[in-house]
């Protein structure tokens, strides 16, 4: 069945709110709420932030730890958020404890993530007052903070920040995606919203939906045993079982992200919007496991659930849009660290 003219005006609006970097309440789950809990920090979740912070000569903040088990090694200022902390709250607080500086985060820079139980939240930050932490100044969040010109050796407590410094000083340079902070909407568990399109071989562009209560954007809700982004898997093997092998479904990044966190185990959670891709599989066999060649096709998978339903996007404007951010990919990156 076809959608109305008044479902295709709504659903295109949805779209073109999040493709602005906007959110919305999540009213719904479409999937997983069965096999999913309330996020509740500290007990089944821990979110980390983390601060990627230069001066004017592209040195990079660092502060030298305190903690037994890397004790006198270097590192990026970063920590746990604490129960009734917004993000960017947690992200103040951690550079103003262990480096002694007060900060403005400028954006996101990546999203590393272990499941839902574990995300990381890696923000480029600016200095904006305070003094930087001295030996004198030692405690338990930390022994110092230092600018390192990222040359000199420095016992580093872990390489993994090496990769992040990289991608903060490409973005300082020069951004290459939306400034993306957190939305301050409520969500309680963790989920991703996912615009799932599907790229036809003459540049036709359709996007996945769920028919019922009216025509909307699936919500999903992440598992404790998969990735946050496995909930795109779940959708297309829910509504295109026969064809779920012969295709690709690749996360290309995050339109926005919306977090409240001040009711613990109410608010503690998070909803990731995502433009997720459905791609043929380049590598295609025959029934005697030789690679054959296959045409792209001009028309997405047919859909096998009566849940489902595809919009041809016929909006130029959008069309155009979902088009040129599918290609670039120019959105903030999340990553699975499994």
């Amino acid at each position: 069945m076809e959608l109305t003219a008044e479902e295709r005006r709504q659903v295109e609006q949805q779209v073109e709110l999040l493709l602005s970097g906007q959110g919305s309440e999540v009213t719904m789950c479409d999937i997983g709420l069965d096999q999913s809990k309330p996020a509740a920090l500290r007990k089944n979740i821990t979110y980390i932030v983390c601060a990627v912070i230069f001066n004017d000569k592209e040195d990079v903040l660092m502060v030298q730890e305190a903690k037994p088990d890397c004790y006198k090694q270097w590192y990026l200022p970063a920590g746990r958020m604490e129960v009734g902390e917004s993000l960017e709250e947690a992200l103040k607080r951690e550079v103003k404890e262990e480096a002694g500086l007060d900060c403005e985060p400028i954006t996101l820079l990546l999203i590393q993530e272990q499941g839902p139980q574990w995300i990381r939240f890696i923000f480029l930050a600016r200095i904006t007052g305070g003094s930087l932490k001295s030996p004198s100044a030692a405690d338990q969040e930390s022994l110092q903070a230092a600018w390192w010109d990222r040359q000199s050796s420095l016992p580093l407590r872990g390489r993994d920040i090496l990769r992040l410094i990289d991608c903060g000083l490409k973005y300082h340079r020069e951004a290459w995606h939306p400034v993306t902070l957190p939305l301050d909407l409520s969500c309680r568990h963790v989920v991703q919203r996912l615009v799932l399109v599907f790229i036809g071989a003459e540049d036709q562009i359709w996007i996945l939906l769920i028919r019922a209560p009216a025509p909307h954007i699936p919500t999903v809700a992440a598992l404790k045993t998969h990735a946050v982004t496995w909930a795109a898997n779940m959708v297309v093997q829910e509504a295109l079982p026969s064809s779920y092998y012969d295709y690709d479904v690749n996360t290309l990044g995050i339109f926005s992200l919306q977090h409240n966190g001040r009711q613990h185990g109410k608010t503690d959670g998070i909803c990731f919007n995502t433009l997720v891709a459905l791609v043929p599989d380049p590598v295609q066999r025959d029934e005697d496991g030789l690679k054959v060649e296959c045409p792209a096709p001009r028309r997405p998978p047919p859909v096998e659930n009566s849940r489902y339903v595809w919009l041809d996007v016929q909006k130029a404007a959008l069309r155009e849009k979902l088009l040129e951010t599918s290609r670039n990919t120019s959105l903030l990156p999340i990553h699975s660290l499994y």
